[in-house]
């Protein structure tokens, strides 16, 4: 058996970030699903609509850059099969509408030749390694992964136009699911975790770029004392989270680590979903269009859902740095704490915002002393 040798590090391509370039288009196309408020809230089919495709494109994103982390050559072969797949991804973008039914066709027969296309990539590298290989094990398991998703979201499109049913959700579920025991059963396998670090980062990166577009309606109208302090609150908030998860990238994370990489990937997939949710969450409070209960649980939601995977990155740290029971019971005491504040002060917006930007930077002084016992270590080793 193959053992799974170090590999020279491997730098980010252009290309990569030119692939990267119509993720940031399709984080607007779905995001735009929940500009259609009706009744107070976004209806429940159209949030629904809005988690499942922001869930299978980061997913495609996830396949695409693990296979480049992995296998990648930066070739001819590699561009071509990523310019089909930017291309076929317009199409998943012009299908991302608020009345999806007339594009459902469009939409799954787009995303299920995005998962072929990576998944053949697969079959064509698998004639370079030998039967029994560790490389030839988990390529074999990443085709089933692939191609059993493309088969569910091809069956979708059928059994939608007979019966109504949709099997999008179960097409993710699958993928997520495998994704995981594959994680398991190769946990001990090592990828370049430098260079996956840093795409996921950069996706992170993009994704807040989103965000800070989202807050310029913060700063519309006639400049007053409320435009100010309520615009001044809105870029802290972004500016707090971006510098957490900074911070965890520069400081905490061990980018050396020998990982096969899936878990921390997985992470991401719903680090940078509660992200695109906090954007979405940020857009509602300074509409009033949208109820204060439903818009003010959503908005806690989110930041919990982005804290929790945010901390879950712990298992991938520094061994310094990793938290302790004493730590997570610490965040739990402060999250409910920060739950029931922002229940209690929903009608009172002003307080409301000021105790998330309170929050926000606590956590982020928590994690700048993280990362300084971190810094401090190094030095003195050296």
């Amino acid at each position: 058996m193959e053992s799974a040798a170090k590999k020279e590090e491997r730098k980010v391509e252009y290309s990569e970030l030119i692939y990267d370039l119509i993720f940031v288009y399709i984080i607007g196309r779905n995001n735009s699903l929940l500009h259609d408020v009706g009744g107070g809230f976004v209806s429940l089919g159209t949030f629904i609509a809005y988690v499942l495709c922001t869930l299978a494109v980061i997913q495609i994103w996830n396949f695409t850059t693990f296979y480049i982390n992995m296998y990648g050559r930066n070739g001819l072969r590699d561009h071509i099969f990523m310019f089909v797949n930017m291309y076929l991804l317009y199409f998943v973008a012009e299908g991302t509408r608020v009345h999806w039914q007339a594009y459902h066709g469009q939409y799954h027969f787009a995303w299920a030749a995005i998962l072929i296309n990576i998944g053949v990539q697969y079959l064509i590298e698998s004639r370079n390694h030998k039967n029994g290989s560790y490389d030839k094990e988990i390529i074999t398991h990443m085709m089933t992964v692939l191609f059993g998703e493309a088969a569910i979201v091809l069956a979708a499109v059928p059994v939608y136009e007979l019966t109504g049913a949709e099997l999008a959700p179960l097409a993710i579920m699958f993928g997520i699911f495998v994704t995981m025991i594959i994680g398991r059963k190769n946990r001990n396998s090592t990828v370049d975790f430098a260079h996956l670090s840093e795409r996921a980062m950069l996706y992170v990166v993009f994704t807040f770029g989103e965000m800070i577009i989202a807050i310029s309606s913060y700063f519309e109208g006639e400049i007053s004392l409320n435009t100010v302090y309520f615009s001044l609150m809105a870029f802290l908030i972004v500016g707090g989270l971006f510098l957490s998860y900074g911070t965890l990238y520069d400081s905490i994370l061990d980018r050396e680590m020998q990982t096969s990489g899936m878990g921390y990937m997985l992470i991401h997939v719903f680090l940078i979903f509660a992200l695109n949710n906090i954007t979405a969450a940020l857009e509602f409070m300074h509409s009033e269009e949208v109820e204060l209960m439903p818009k003010t649980i959503f908005l806690i939601a989110s930041f919990l859902i982005y804290y929790v995977f945010l901390f879950l990155t712990g298992r991938y740290a520094k061994l310094k740095c990793r938290p302790s029971k004493a730590f997570c019971i610490k965040m739990l005491v402060g999250a409910v704490g920060f739950v029931l504040i922002m229940l209690i002060c929903r009608n009172i917006m002003w307080l409301n915002i000021a105790v998330t930007v309170v929050c926000v930077f606590a956590v982020y002084l928590v994690m700048y002393r993280i990362g300084k016992v971190s810094k401090n270590n190094m030095v003195s080793k050296k």
